[in-house]
């Protein structure tokens, strides 16, 4: 019976927000509530959500601070000259724009942390996707996938949770699989040429020129440097500043993305913010502390050091307080989600039915079925729930037909281009609610997409006799 409930519950939560029935922090709030009370456990409701809450207390904790810290980095300018760098590359051309998004997505990631990936690459790309008027899932969806990728990195978790819970050595596990993983981020990147070839022939533009011809687009846009302002619904030629002649300036100063000019930017600190961004990364890859007190202390540090004024410091807070206030808020609606599903039994019935299901003839292949469910579990629970509660299971079966634990590890990663944008990953959040992007309209382009780079990785992996 709590089998049944439970994939009904996740069934329904999906449903509802893909079909925007239901906001996301409503739907994470109330529908576990509702099946609570069904599985005739209501009064424990409370300790669950406390549960939950407890546990991803410090995960909201290091979205908070970590908001605020690259938000200040992005008003005094840190990331500016890779800004300026990938869009010097993307131009106007929208195959470009999503091969760029890829690409950044993918260098950021080896920092470990999906949050600052995100609130990175959307910065970058978020100015170029809306004046071409580009879909923003697609940009959201690349994003989540190549940092789904790279997360298998051993300072990412997935790999470290494999490795602990099955009392391995996580470079054992990692190193072998990085020809399989090669071959899924060179899938995104094919994914990412495809899109952009779709984005390309919607909007017939190729070149900044075409964008800049009033009678080729709504919306005339032109250099942000002195020239006139875009107009919207445009479409005669009375703006002079849409001749070619004046393509090259707007190709400096209008696709910049950030304001060249803006009052935050604090040039004269810019080797210290760099200095200071090094370090906090660096320390959060060697663990010298927890990352959500490395977030606190950096956060404080940047705000002091680039605003020592209490009304500017004020104001930089204000100005990422929608961010902070919607990320912080969907964690703490999945933590109702995660606590319900845990605390009644949900997730324990779920794994043990699918893995009880598993027929007799398939325990030569564990590895391969670790791989195929490790696509809908990584996706419907935690991370934790998966690596420490179904991963020993499904080692222990394969170790009783003579498959080895590291084959079963190495599987167990496959699923991560799909996890990242599962509903209980709070740094998604972060990705759709910078993107202005519904949580419903992701899920519903990406999953198909992850799922497929996912089946890549098993292929390659299976092909290359990793797994």
């Amino acid at each position: 019976m709590l089998t049944i409930l439970g994939f009904t519950m996740i069934a329904t939560f999906l449903v509802l927000i893909m079909l925007k029935k239901m906001s996301p922090i409503a739907a994470l709030v109330l529908i576990p509530a509702l099946f609570c009370v069904f599985v005739g456990k209501g009064a424990k409701l409370g300790d669950y959500v406390i549960d939950g809450v407890t546990s991803l207390a410090p995960t909201a904790a290091m979205l908070m601070f970590a908001i605020v810290y690259f938000g200040v980095m992005i008003d005094v300018g840190l990331f500016d000259p890779i800004v300026r760098g990938i869009l010097k590359f993307c131009k106007a051309d929208p195959l470009r724009i999503v091969v760029g998004t890829a690409l950044l997505a993918s260098i950021v990631s080896l920092d470990g942390d999906g949050s600052t990936t995100f609130m990175i690459t959307v910065s970058a790309m978020y100015p170029l996707y809306k004046r071409l008027k580009m879909s923003l899932v697609v940009m959201t969806g690349v994003a989540a996938m190549a940092n789904g990728v790279m997360n298998t990195l051993p300072w990412g978790g997935p790999t470290a949770r494999a490795a602990t819970a099955l009392k391995l050595d996580a470079s054992d596990i990692f190193v072998p699989m990085i020809p399989a993983l090669a071959v899924g981020l060179l899938g995104v990147f094919a994914l990412a040429y495809v899109l952009g070839r779709r984005e390309r022939k919607r909007l017939g533009v190729l070149t900044l020129d075409e964008v800049l011809e009033p009678a080729e687009s709504e919306t005339v846009l032109v250099g942000a440097g002195g020239g006139s302002e875009g107009k919207k619904g445009a479409r005669t030629g009375g703006a002079g500043s849409g001749t070619d002649a004046e393509a090259p300036e707007a190709d400096d100063d209008g696709f910049q993305g950030l304001d060249p000019n803006r009052a935050t930017l604090r040039p004269k600190l810019y080797w210290f913010n760099a200095l200071l961004t090094v370090t906090l990364l660096t320390a959060m890859i060697m663990e010298w502390l927890p990352i959500p007190v490395l977030f606190l202390l950096g956060a404080a540090l940047a705000l002091t050091v680039n605003f020592p004024h209490m009304p500017d410091q004020k104001a930089r807070l204000g100005a990422h307080a929608e961010n902070v206030l919607n990320v912080s808020g969907m964690v703490f609606a999945a933590a109702v989600f995660t606590g319900v599903l845990q605390g009644t039994g949900m997730v324990d019935h779920m794994a043990k039915w699918l893995v009880g299901n598993i027929p007799d003839g398939m325990g030569p292949h564990m590895a391969f079925v670790t791989g195929v469910l490790s696509i809908p579990l990584t996706y419907f629970m935690s991370n934790d729930g998966f690596y420490f509660g179904i991963l020993p299971v499904l080692a222990e079966a394969g170790h009783a037909h003579g498959v080895s634990s590291l084959e079963i590890a190495r599987a167990s990663l496959v699923g991560q281009p799909l996890h990242m944008s599962s509903p209980l990953v709070p740094a998604v959040y972060v990705l759709v609610g910078m993107a202005k992007v519904e949580f419903g309209d992701h899920t519903r382009f990406v999953v198909k997409w992850a799922a497929l780079t996912s089946m890549v990785v098993l292929g390659a992996g299976i092909l290359f006799g990793i797994i």
